[in-house]
């Protein structure tokens, strides 16, 4: 990588500058804040990437042995940069602004991305004007013009660093990937990161699968003091021995660890309540202990993430669009960070703010100084906090910001707040009850002085009602008074399995481990679930079977690259490439060939031959008493359960932890009972039967030995198995039915069952089926008085000119606006030119413009559709004024051109 050495700033204002941003909203805001003598531009993220496939891959390279990893690896691991598809455009303009600048200022992000797309521009550019790049944490005015006062270099260590990082990703996902084809599924990817945080997902899941639910039962008594004031212990122990709870049981077994302890069943617990409910108790303890509660540290990206989850149930990717917004428009300081630190001018601000906000007493004597305890923090960062000095205030941005953008501002300025307030004070009590031989114990928490909790509780909304919720005051009473039994109840209890991940929790997990960054764990999160690896349940990620087959491929032959000690390691590694401390050509060629430990190209070698794609697809149930063993096999398409030769479908978001013996056996059983018909078709004298498969139960007429292929029909929405008789079933095969000819047209009326739902048709006429009537007993009058009626779009709402999801800023490309529509197939972008659909998984509200352009782009490059391409060749060939040989060329040119766009 060639080093650029940039010009020092001048003295004063250029006549006329270019400044390049990376977003159109980053631009629109610093462009309020320079004089007439500067432009702003955006690049729209990265100018320059690696190819993305061999259609991107540079003609020169194409021969080589290494080309298709877009990295020549045996010439010190040069990479081949090309400019992705749909920027041309955007860099053109560049270079036509830059034509009439006398200096240009690079003013992306403070990161290594930031600073890379800093540096590829400039190899793209080439300007022969003085070049400044501008550093600020805040898009506001003051940090702005300092950042205009002492621009810098661009570092090329932090360059340094992303490329590394980059060929590192794709050095691994690259290699690995192909071979997770082969042995596994088609179209799956293995990542650096990624791959561990599948990993992470599939040990919980192993763990809920292995655990075994223990049982106990324990007494809650309610007594009362001569005053009636009244108080609710649980039983602690029985003439001396502890009754267990639920750290107390193994969690493989569920048995008790320490067979000493008293373990209740339901009628030795209801048998002990008789014994003691009339005995005589009394105070044998007070425990009153005083504690101090320190307020939480600003935020942090990976912090931010896991509030705005716990508190607002926001995904990763949401949190992080809303911030980037926040971030575009001066409202808070730059949201990729992993230190915990406040500049002392935001310091200044948040003390003033408490003592105006909160009174003196809620001030500390000295400021607050945060210390980062994650791994490879970067202390000269700044803390996610409210930019501009002083800070804004929550209530004066309330009608200038989205619900989004007002409920994160407001989460962190209340924390930055927090931050720098006093500690909350207050007392723990214990109070201990004895009598009959029993031991009862209840506790209780009073909060003396609130301190930072009357501005921040971490999980809530609202302060002063989370303050209220965590008092627990008892009844003043004193060592030796007596207490009544007023009531005994027997109470039963189970231990649980291990929690699965929220993405808040996966997120703590994986900055708890050092394993990668911070600022990607929201895409690694997307990609997991849009990969096929994880699906949500109530807000958990839980693995699918292929998850369980690609980590079981990965631990056994692959151990070393999803090891969590050693991808840390490689984080350390990344960071000390930055602070040119590490060679990162050595590096590489450590990570890729070896040295000293095998390298990842000589452990990929003979993988294909060596792993038995069979094995890695089974993962093992359980076996039945006398039986074959049970597994759950990843087939190419879809899961199944398997036992000897017996097999029954799976669904594919079926939680592992629900596959039980039990119930992968009940599966094979019904599977079997598929077999067996529920009866024969009349007409056709074929077996029906009710099947399984890996959409869901439908009935099938006829078997796969008959001339003909069998006719499968869908269950109706609403329809179970146990609904369906013979009768039923040949209804469903009945389907497309003709109901007859449609008196306006003659043509036939027709009904459906259609992947949106149950409709009617005739003509090119459409209209859904009303929920009360089915396809299969719907009648031609309904039918036609359905048609009759004036199209209806979506619920009941009257056709009309459909309304944008979203409406983002203008295309680079085509000037028009960017939007985001709701289709036929599903949501789409639009840019008035090209329409690219939203992948698999993708929330709309957490669409960005930059993905949506990204997404534009990679249409583009495919080329027209190949009906449109068709159309334009067959134009071609029908030229008439053509001769016969030009016909001919263009014939073999037009048809050329469409195959290479289709």
């Amino acid at each position: 990588m060639a080093k650029r050495k940039t010009a020092k700033s001048e003295s004063g204002e250029p006549t006329h500058a270019l400044v390049i941003v990376e977003s159109p909203a980053k631009a629109k805001t610093i462009g309020k804040f320079l004089g007439s003598g500067f432009t702003v531009e955006a690049s729209i993220g990265h100018v320059r990437d690696l190819p993305q496939g061999a259609a991107q891959i540079p003609a020169q390279y194409k021969g080589e042995s290494w080309s298709n990893l877009g990295v020549n690896v045996n010439d010190n691991f040069t990479p081949i940069y090309i400019v992705p598809p749909g920027k041309s455009k955007q860099i053109k303009l560049l270079k036509d602004k830059l034509k009439d600048a006398d200096a240009l200022y690079l003013a992306t992000d403070e990161d290594r991305e930031g600073e890379a797309i800093s540096w590829h521009l400039l190899e793209i550019l080439k300007p022969k004007v003085p070049v400044h790049r501008l550093v600020f944490h805040e898009i506001t005015k003051d940090a702005i013009q300092a950042a205009l006062k002492s621009p810098r270099d661009v570092d090329d260590g932090l360059v340094r660093a992303q490329e590394t990082r980059r060929i590192l990703d794709r050095l691994y996902g690259y290699e690995v990937s192909p071979l997770l084809w082969r042995k596994v599924r088609p179209k799956l990817s293995a990542g650096r990161v990624q791959s561990v945080a599948v990993r992470l997902i599939v040990e919980r899941e192993r763990e809920r699968m292995a655990f075994v639910s223990a049982m106990w039962w324990d007494l809650i008594g309610k007594f009362a003091k001569t005053d009636a004031q009244e108080l609710q212990a649980d039983i602690v122990s029985v003439d001396g021995r502890r009754i267990p709870a639920g750290k107390d049981f193994d969690s493989a077994t569920g048995k008790l660890k320490n067979n000493e302890l008293m373990l209740l069943d339901g009628p030795a617990a209801a048998a002990l309540v008789e014994r003691i409910r009339n005995g005589q108790f009394r105070v044998t303890n007070i425990e009153d202990k005083p504690y101090t509660s320190k307020p939480y540290a600003p935020f942090t990206t990976s912090t931010l993430q896991q509030e705005a989850n716990r508190k607002l149930s926001f995904t990763a990717r949401r949190t992080m669009q809303v911030a980037q917004s926040l971030y575009e428009n001066g409202h808070i300081t730059y949201m990729r960070t992993d230190s915990t630190n406040l500049a002392q001018v935001a310091i200044e601000d948040a003390r003033r703010l408490v003592a105006e906000e909160y009174g003196g007493d809620y001030l500390p004597a000295e400021a607050r100084v945060y210390k980062g305890k994650v791994k490879n923090a970067q202390e000269a960062h700044e803390a996610i906090r409210p930019a501009g000095h002083p800070f804004e205030l929550p209530g004066t941005l309330r009608n200038s910001l989205n619900a989004d953008e007002f409920k994160i501002f407001d989460m962190i300025w209340k924390r930055t707040i927090a931050s720098q307030m006093a500690d909350a004070r207050g007392r723990r009590i214990m109070i201990t009850i004895e009598g009959e031989g029993c031991v009862f114990q209840v506790s209780g928490k009073t909060i003396d002085f609130p301190g930072y909790l009357r501005a921040y509780v971490e999980g809530s909304d609202t302060p002063d009602a989370e303050l209220a919720d965590q008092e627990v005051v008892l009844p003043s009473v004193t060592v030796g008074e007596a207490l009544k039994c007023i009531g005994m109840e027997a109470k039963e209890h189970h231990t649980q399995s291990p929690s699965r991940f929220s993405e808040a929790a996966l997120t703590k997990a994986l900055e708890e481990r050092g394993i990668g960054r911070p600022s990607t764990y929201a895409s690694i999160i997307d990609t997991i679930q849009n990969r096929n690896y994880a699906f949500k349940k109530g807000g958990a990620l839980v693995p699918t079977w292929v998850a369980f087959s690609v980590v079981k491929l990965l631990e056994d032959h692959l151990g070393r690259l999803v090891d969590y000690q050693f991808t840390a390691q490689m984080e350390d590694d990344l960071d000390a490439i930055s602070r040119g401390e590490r060679e990162y050509v050595d590096y590489l060629n450590s990570f890729y060939f070896g040295n000293g430990t095998p390298g990842l190209k000589p452990q990929l070698e003979n993988k294909s031959e060596e792993i038995d794609a069979r094995s890695i697809s089974r993962i093992e149930i359980g076996t039945p008493e006398g039986g074959e063993p049970v597994y759950v096999r990843v087939g190419r398409y879809s899961p199944f359960v398997e036992q000897g030769d017996r097999t029954a479908s799976l669904q594919e978001e079926t939680p592992p932890d629900e596959v039980t013996l039990e119930a992968a056996l009940k599966l094979l059983d019904q599977a079997a009972q598929g077999d067996e018909p529920l009866g024969m078709c009349p007409d056709t004298s074929k077996p029906v039967y009710l099947k399984t498969g890996r959409f869901g139960p439908y009935v099938q007429r006829g078997t796969m030995e008959d001339e003909e292929k069998p006719q499968n029909a869908s269950l109706l929405k609403g329809m179970v198995p146990a609904d369906v008789d013979l009768a039923t079933a040949l209804k469903l095969l009945t389907l497309p039915r003709n109901l007859g000819n449609n008196p306006q047209n003659n043509e036939s009326v027709m009904a459906f069952n259609g992947r949106f739902g149950p409709y009617v048709k005739s003509g090119e006429e459409t209209r859904s089926l009303p929920a009360e009537i089915s396809p299969i007993d719907v009648t031609l009058e309904q039918a036609l008085h359905l048609l009759s009626q004036p199209k209806q779009h979506g619920r009941g709402r009257a056709a009309a000119k459909r309304e944008p999801l979203k409406v983002f800023e203008d295309s680079p490309v085509t000037t028009q606006k960017v939007q985001l529509l709701d289709g036929r197939y599903g949501p789409y972008v639009t840019d008035g030119e090209t329409n690219a659909s939203l992948p698999k998984g993708t929330a709309v509200e957490e669409l960005t413009f930059q993905e949506a352009l990204d997404l534009l782009a990679a249409r583009a490059a495919l080329g027209p559709p190949k009906k449109k391409a068709k159309k334009k060749a067959a134009k071609s060939e029908a030229a008439p004024k053509k001769s016969a040989t030009k016909r001919k060329t263009t014939k073999k040119a037009a048809v050329k051109s469409s195959k290479k766009k289709a």
